[in-house]
């Protein structure tokens, strides 16, 4: 599902390279969830978004389910980004003024989706979530748990491969991440999806089958259940 060889990311502030990636090489297999861990600054949130195709390697080669995203296209990246993966962040990223439902069909606009069918799939996927109720509802009435929900239901709704969690439990309370985190293992284990999850959290880490520790860009160790 994933293949990275060799890839560094090297960005500059104030005319200073800051090497935040550094010759990595990583596979994944299709079905795995894998917990990325390690301190502020050690390149979990990049090493995400190049795979998420958010952002592009300064060198080296990124695969993903046979597609190499070095040699694609701005359309065939922003298909690969609203196709293949779903985006679950720690902010929730919600549109403010839409409702539940609009934000969960929101991706399925980019698809050219007809409305009706859009709402549909957005209300099942929220009825999955157990959020049937709340469809009407705003970002700002809703708990900070039924809002992390409502973007796993929008991160679902392009039926993708792949979920990339960026710290998904960290603006909830310990019980509500629990919960959050059961949920994105359910995923993974009864749809196969291919779950990689960045986290700060080391007992949440402690679950996952597969763990890898980054410092300073790299790889530093991996631990298999």
């Amino acid at each position: 599902m994933i293949k990275l060889e060799n890839v560094s990311k090297t960005y500059y502030m104030g005319g200073e390279p800051i090497n935040a990636l550094s010759g990595i090489n990583l596979v994944v297999e299709e079905g795995e969830m894998v917990a990325v861990v390690g301190p502020s600054g050690s390149g979990k949130s990049t090493l995400l978004h190049i795979i998420g195709g958010l952002d592009s390697p300064t060198s080296g080669e990124v695969t993903i389910n046979g597609q190499k995203l070095s040699n694609s296209s701005d359309t065939e990246l922003a298909h690969y980004r609203n196709r293949s993966v779903g985006f679950v962040f720690q902010t929730f990223n919600l549109h403010p003024t839409y409702n539940a439902l609009e934000n969960v069909a929101m991706p399925l606009i980019f698809s050219k989706v007809p409305r009706t069918e859009r709402l549909k799939r957005a209300s099942e996927v929220l009825e999955t979530m157990g959020l049937s109720k709340r469809s009407s509802h705003l970002p700002n009435q809703l708990s900070g748990g039924e809002r992390q929900r409502v973007c796993i239901a929008r991160a679902l709704v392009t039926k993708p491969k792949l979920i990339l969690a960026d710290e998904p439990t960290g603006n909830l309370d310990s019980k509500t991440g629990d919960l959050i985190i059961k949920l994105l293992q359910q995923l993974n284990r009864e749809m196969g999806i291919t779950l990689l999850l960045v986290t700060h959290n080391t007992d949440i880490a402690e679950e996952a089958p597969r763990t890898l520790f980054m410092r300073d860009g790299q790889i530093a160790k991996e631990r298999k259940l």
